[in-house]
Protein backbone atom coordinates (compact mmCIF):
# COMPACT_ATOMS: atom_id res chain seq x y z
CA UNK A 1 0.00 0.00 0.00
CA UNK A 2 1.45 3.41 -0.90
CA UNK A 3 2.89 5.50 1.92
CA UNK A 4 0.50 8.40 1.26
CA UNK A 5 -2.52 6.15 1.87
CA UNK A 6 -0.96 4.65 5.02
CA UNK A 7 -0.37 8.15 6.38
CA UNK A 8 -3.85 9.36 5.40
CA UNK A 9 -5.51 6.44 7.24
CA UNK A 10 -2.97 6.62 10.09
CA UNK A 11 -2.14 2.94 9.64
CA UNK A 12 0.38 1.09 11.75
CA UNK A 13 1.66 -2.46 11.35
CA UNK A 14 -1.12 -4.89 12.23
CA UNK A 15 -3.94 -2.39 11.58
CA UNK A 16 -7.18 -4.03 10.42
CA UNK A 17 -8.69 -2.74 7.19
CA UNK A 18 -12.12 -3.08 5.63
CA UNK A 19 -12.36 -3.37 1.86
CA UNK A 20 -15.64 -2.82 0.03
CA UNK A 21 -16.57 -2.78 -3.64
CA UNK A 22 -19.42 -0.65 -4.93
CA UNK A 23 -20.14 -0.16 -8.60
CA UNK A 24 -16.63 -1.06 -9.71
CA UNK A 25 -14.94 1.15 -7.07
CA UNK A 26 -12.95 -0.31 -4.20
CA UNK A 27 -12.81 1.63 -0.95
CA UNK A 28 -10.50 0.99 1.97
CA UNK A 29 -11.12 2.12 5.54
CA UNK A 30 -9.89 1.31 9.00
CA UNK A 31 -11.97 -1.32 10.76
CA UNK A 32 -14.15 0.09 13.52
CA UNK A 33 -13.18 -0.97 17.01
CA UNK A 34 -15.79 -1.65 19.65
CA UNK A 35 -15.45 -1.45 23.41
CA UNK A 36 -16.02 -4.52 25.54
CA UNK A 37 -19.18 -2.87 26.90
CA UNK A 38 -20.57 -2.56 23.36
CA UNK A 39 -19.73 -6.18 22.57
CA UNK A 40 -21.34 -7.34 25.84
CA UNK A 41 -24.49 -5.33 25.11
CA UNK A 42 -24.70 -6.80 21.60
CA UNK A 43 -24.33 -10.36 22.91
CA UNK A 44 -26.39 -10.22 26.08
CA UNK A 45 -28.78 -7.32 25.55
CA UNK A 46 -29.55 -4.56 28.00
CA UNK A 47 -27.71 -5.11 31.29
CA UNK A 48 -30.33 -3.09 33.16
CA UNK A 49 -32.90 -5.84 32.52
CA UNK A 50 -32.44 -8.66 35.07
CA UNK A 51 -32.73 -12.20 33.77
CA UNK A 52 -36.15 -13.80 34.21
CA UNK A 53 -34.71 -16.73 36.16
CA UNK A 54 -32.14 -14.78 38.20
CA UNK A 55 -31.43 -16.14 41.69
CA UNK A 56 -30.91 -14.12 44.85
CA UNK A 57 -27.63 -14.35 46.74
CA UNK A 58 -29.33 -16.41 49.47
CA UNK A 59 -30.63 -18.88 46.85
CA UNK A 60 -27.17 -19.22 45.32
CA UNK A 61 -25.56 -19.90 48.70
CA UNK A 62 -28.25 -22.47 49.56
CA UNK A 63 -27.64 -24.23 46.25
CA UNK A 64 -23.89 -24.41 46.99
CA UNK A 65 -24.61 -25.83 50.47
CA UNK A 66 -26.88 -28.52 49.01
CA UNK A 67 -24.33 -29.45 46.35
CA UNK A 68 -21.52 -29.77 48.90
CA UNK A 69 -23.68 -31.93 51.19
CA UNK A 70 -24.55 -34.28 48.32
CA UNK A 71 -20.97 -34.40 47.06
CA UNK A 72 -19.48 -35.24 50.48
CA UNK A 73 -22.38 -37.30 51.90
CA UNK A 74 -20.59 -40.66 51.61
CA UNK A 75 -17.39 -39.63 53.38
Amino acid sequence: MPAAIRQLLNLTPGAVLEWSEEGGRVTVSRAVRHSTAEVHAALFGDAAQPAANAKTLAELKQGIRQHMKQRHAGR
